[in-house]
This record gives C-alpha cells, sequence and structure tokens, in this order.
C-alpha cells in the first residue's frame, strides 16, 4: 500500500512543488513553518486543488491534472486528523467514532470497532461528552473517528501541537501502536523533530516549498549534510534495540548492535523493541577507551564522515554495530582527535542525556 505525491502550486511568492512516495507506515513532512507542509496535505485531502500535479492511493488515482480528474474529499477515503480534535459536541465519544458510518450509510464492523476502540484505549471513555475530555483523549477519540471511516490513508497535521509535554507523552505510544497496526499509509506533518524521530518510518524533508530529500527515517536523520537543514539542535540519529531488563537501581539495559545501553527506566517489558534517539550534541568521542569516567555508555564505533560547516562546528558520522550515530563537536576537538573517515573511536553517551521522549516503541519483528 502506497501513496504517490507530485504536485505544484503557487500563491502569492510562494511555490510549492514536491514529489515523493509514502509507503506503508508514518511518512513525516518535516520542515520549519512555511515549508509547505499543510499545502502538500490539503492537496492529497482534496481540500485544496494544485494548479498541476497527480496523487495515486492504493492504485487510485485522485488528481490528475493533465487528465482533468480531481476526486472530491468524501471520494478520497483518506482519514484527516487536525490539530485540534474537532469533534462534534453534542454526541457521545460512541456517537463521534459512529459519525463515519452514520455519513457513509453504513456502519463499521463492531470487530473493527472494537479493535480501534482497544488500540487507542478509549474504551472507558465511550459514554462522555467531548468538553469532559483532555487534549489527549481528544485526538485519540479524533484518530478513531478518522479509522473508523475505513480510510485507505490517514493525514494528521500537526496533531499534537496543542498538547502540553504530559499530554504528548500521553498520546505518542497510541501512535507507535497506529503506526505498526494500521497498514495503510500515514502522512504526518510535523515541526517537532522528536516526534518525527520516534514515529517516522519514512521522512520527507521541505524547506520553501520544495522537497530537499526523502527516504528512510533512519538513513537521512544519520547523514551528516542534512544536519543544518533539521536543525544543529535538533540533529541526532536513530539506533533499534530491545529491552533486555531492568536493574535494581532504575536503570534499564537495552541491546543495541554498538553494545548496550543504560538508559532511565523504561516503561516496558523485556523483550520489547525500541527505537533510541541519541542527540548529536549529547555525544562526546575518544580515540580512546576511556577510564574513570562516570558515563556508563561507550560505544565502540568508526568514523565514516565529517561534515564542516561554515561555523566552529562539525558534524562527525560514526558506524557503531550496524548503525549509525551523529556527533557535534568543535572544529578544534575533531582536529585534536585527528578525525577522518576511517579512525576508530568510542562514542560516549551520558545516560541522564537521552531523555524519556527519545524512547520510543518499534514493531516487533
Amino acid at each position: 500500500m502506497s501513496l504517490s505525491v507530485a504536485i505544484r502550486h503557487s500563491f502569492g511568492n510562494v511555490t510549492v512543488d514536491a514529489a515523493f512516495d509514502a509507503p506503508e507506515g508514518v511518512t513525516a513532512l518535516f520542515g520549519r513553518s512555511g515549508a509547505g507542509k499543510t499545502t502538500v496535505a490539503n492537496a492529497v485531502a482534496g481540500l485544496l486543488r494544485p494548479q498541476s500535479g497527480r496523487i495515486v492511493l492504493q492504485g487510485r488515482v485522485l488528481l490528475d491534472s493533465g487528465r482533468g480528474v480531481n476526486l472530491p474529499p468524501h471520494h478520497r477515503r483518506i482519514g484527516y486528523v487536525f490539530q485540534e480534535g474537532r469533534l462534534f459536541p453534542h454526541l457521545s465519544v460512541r456517537g463521534n467514532l459512529a459519525y463515519p458510518g452514520r455519513f457513509a450509510g453504513r456502519r463499521p464492523p463492531a470487530a473493527e470497532f472494537d479493535r480501534v476502540v482497544g488500540m487507542l484505549g478509549i474504551g472507558d471513555l465511550l459514554d462522555r461528552q467531548p468538553q469532559r475530555l483532555s487534549g489527549g483523549e481528544k485526538q485519540r477519540v479524533a484518530i478513531g473517528r478518522a479509522l473508523l471511516s475505513a480510510p485507505e490513508a490517514l493525514l494528521m497535521d500537526e496533531p499534537l501541537a496543542a498538547l502540553d509535554a504530559a499530554r504528548k507523552e500521553e498520546i505518542l505510544p497510541y501512535l507507535e501502536a497506529l503506526r505498526d497496526e494500521a497498514r495503510i499509509p500515514i502522512l504526518y506533518v510535523s515541526h517537532a523533530m522528536d516526534e518525527v524521530a520516534r514515529l517516522a518510518t519514512t521522512l520527507v524533508l521541505m524547506s520553501g516549498g520544495r522537497v530537499l530529500r526523502a527516504g528512510p527515517a533512519a538513513e537521512l536523520l544519520a547523514d551528516p549534510e542534512l544536519a543544518p537543514m533539521i536543525g544543529l539542535r535538533d540533529a541526532g540519529a536513530l539506533l533499534s534495540g530491545r529491552l533486555t531488563r531492568h536493574h535494581p537501581d532504575g536503570l534499564s539495559e537495552v541491546a543495541v548492535s554498538g553494545g548496550p545501553l543504560f538508559l532511565p527506566h523504561v516503561a516496558a517489558d523485556p523483550g520489547t523493541a525500541l527505537r533510541i534517539r541519541i542527540e548529536a550534541q549529547d555525544i562526546i568521542l575518544s580515540r580512546n577507551r576511556p577510564e574513570g569516567l562516570s558515563a556508563l555508555n561507550i560505544l565502540p564505533a568508526t568514523v565514516t564522515a565529517v561534515h564542516s560547516g561554515e561555523g566552529p562546528g562539525v558534524m562527525i558520522q560514526l558506524r557503531t554495530g550496524d548503525e549509525m550515530l551523529l556527533a557535534r563537536l568543535t572544529r578544534r576537538s575533531a582536529e585534536a582527535l585527528a578525525l577522518v573517515p576511517g579512525t576508530p573511536c568510542h562514542a560516549v553517551v551520558k545516560s541522564v542525556a537521552v531523555a524519556r521522549g527519545n524512547v520510543g516503541r518499534a514493531k516487533n519483528d
């Protein structure tokens, strides 16, 4: 299942010219405000008719400006989740979830209703009115309503932007479950790298209305040349691991291909597959294995690329085990260590530097 997008649309002095493919899973449109992300999402949903383009979902042509094809929104079979839940205030949660079936003249099978309710953890909310829900609960209900319209794709436009940090942390596990279980393309619009790194399987990096790069999220996030476009403070790579055990001192041990990682307690059972974002600014490099440090995480690595910008900083790409890391150093430090591609070294990561929001669940094989 996939979504193919190629559109061009101008308004005022801004031109959006974007083309990419979104396979099954979460494809994140990432970029600063004004990058053109929402314009692309609205064109896919049919809320905006671009001046030219072609959009194909699961083999169905939704838009083809050359042939005069432009399906209306209600014929596209796309669920749309906005920044605010936009629930019907006069309907209960159950009524909101049932609304897509009423609109289409059919009710979703009871088993599908129960599956969506269970996946999103909203079974206890069914008889509540929207005004009695928290922001995170409203968003979960909005996602459930979109899923119960039997969509072939799901669009999510900054769905966590209106939530505080606690509510975001509450809803992210449900979005991870949605990514792994829905088996449809999910287009996720965001300018928050912590959300993108935790959820995205595919990344579309946008700036000035254009797609700079598109591809597997782990690959793009580990590319040192893309760090300035992502934002130096947001730059960081993803590691895949599996939780092995919880220690009595409150640390959780995770096995990654480069060795063990010790992290603040991870609320998951041993055996759970995880994805861990380690920010480039939180890594220290040493040519030799350091001794007498308080840091618990010391991963053997090899330098694979050195990218120097115009300022005093340097972005170092490293291979540890089968995966890549990024480290942000000063140019002076990189020169003092004589870091060039092929240099063996050790990446040192403080356990407490890996924030809870940078550890998410991955799909179990």
